[in-house]
């Protein structure tokens, strides 16, 4: 019997430009194709970050585990702004047209049996048109930090109107935390069929140091905290993270925090953290964008990762340091609480903003104040993340709908 075809349209997703922007979801993509018992095809479409030599461009890859079909078009296609926003939304648009077609032909002709959405909202219009126009079913995948209180005033009312109509549309609603559903839910963004399915943790390559043989003569005691995100400090507040290391290293001599990630706030934190006399002793050191193996190294010697997010849906980082056997201080934002119950059994958990609380939690975990089992971090983490459980997750998912 042949297996049901998938096609998946992300939001975000790896691209010519940045290889780990949305690489969330082609974990989960990835998962969904071993162990989901359905083909996958993905289909991307994004504005092009630097000049293209017409209106589209694409890379259409049909050589690999599965199809993968990503289009850029201009940023500017015209240069008049009245313009070139509307432009734009049809350019997406078409780029989403022009693969579908090409996928229905390497697919023999034959459609897709579900498409599955990453993240809303113009990858939800066009799944609805084609359930309007084809009759095939969608489901939606969200994210996104959107709809979580600190951030759903700035939604506007259009987006809110065509939300709520595309999620009550599809066959099913699907989030990464319960905390991320409730959050949706009180928007008005609701779906009779509504699951929770964790993001996918690659416990292979994150996984705790085997132990070492102890010194007799042991050097002296240095604790590193690790923290990994992208550079928004609206949203990561990163400069908490920096303010709170600069009071304890005078208690914790040869404390270290080290910074992995990069984005638009990079260059501001740099220059905060050499305002706080950080970067000169060697406390902070800014990794800069690692690949994920270099991430796993970072945390598997960690003494703790350290998270002070205002906003978080899930926080892959969170559970990929569990995985390693890293304890987490983090906040208790979002969907982050149900992945830390029992309290105290993973990990520290402060309220947003409270420096006193962070820096607190930091000195019971770097003082030996409270102490974790790395294996049994990383016993939870294999039984959420892994992802052969995600993978079949998402496979009962769509059976259901498809039975229907």
């Amino acid at each position: 019997m042949k297996s049901p075809r998938v096609l998946h349209l992300p939001k975000w997703y790896p691209n010519r430009y940045d290889d780990q922007d949305g690489d969330f979801v082609a974990r989960h993509v990835a998962a969904i194709a071993a162990h989901g018992g359905v083909e996958v095809a993905v289909l991307f479409a994004a504005v092009a970050r630097g000049p293209l030599p017409g209106l589209i461009a694409a890379d259409e890859d049909f050589s690999g585990a599965w199809p993968t079909l990503r289009y850029y078009y201009r940023a500017v296609p015209t240069g008049l702004g009245l313009v070139d926003k509307p432009l734009k939304l049809l350019l997406y648009f078409w780029c989403l047209l022009r693969g579908y077609r090409r996928l229905r032909q390497h697919w023999g002709g034959q459609r897709p049996d579900l498409v599955h959405v990453h993240v809303l909202l113009r990858t939800g219009l066009f799944a609805w048109a084609l359930r309007a126009v084809r009759g095939i079913p969608f489901i939606v995948t969200e994210h996104w930090t959107l709809y979580l209180p600190a951030r759903a005033g700035g939604i506007s009312g259009l987006r809110r109107v065509l939300t709520r109509a595309v999620v009550r549309q599809a066959a099913a609603l699907h989030t990464v935390s319960d905390g991320l559903r409730r959050a949706m839910a009180a928007l008005g963004f609701v779906n009779p069929r509504s699951v929770v399915i964790a993001n996918v943790v690659d416990t292979g390559l994150f996984h705790p140091n085997p132990p070492t043989h102890q010194s007799t003569n042991p050097p002296i005691y240095q604790a590193t905290l690790l923290h990994v995100s992208a550079f928004h400090d609206q949203v990561k507040n990163i400069s908490g993270v920096l303010r709170v290391v600069a009071r304890l290293r005078t208690a914790s001599p040869g404390l270290q925090l080290r910074i992995a990630g990069y984005g638009p706030d990079e260059q501001a934190l740099h220059a905060y953290a050499t305002e706080l006399d950080l970067l000169a002793d060697g406390t902070v050191t800014f990794l800069g964008k690692l690949p994920h193996e270099a991430v796993a190294a970072e945390m598997a010697r960690a003494t703790a990762l350290v998270s002070f997010s205002r906003a978080e849906t899930f926080g892959c980082v969170l559970l990929e340091a569990r995985a390693s056997g890293c304890p987490v201080v983090a906040t208790r934002t979002g969907g982050v609480p149900e992945l830390f119950q029992p309290e105290n059994a993973f990990g520290l958990l402060v309220n947003p903003d409270d420096e006193a609380a962070l820096e607190n939690a930091i000195k019971q975990v770097i003082d030996n104040g409270i102490c974790f089992d790395p294996m049994q971090l990383r016993a939870d983490a294999t039984a959420r993340c892994a992802p052969a459980a995600v993978g079949r997750a998402f496979g009962e998912l769509y059976q259901k709908v498809l039975n229907e």
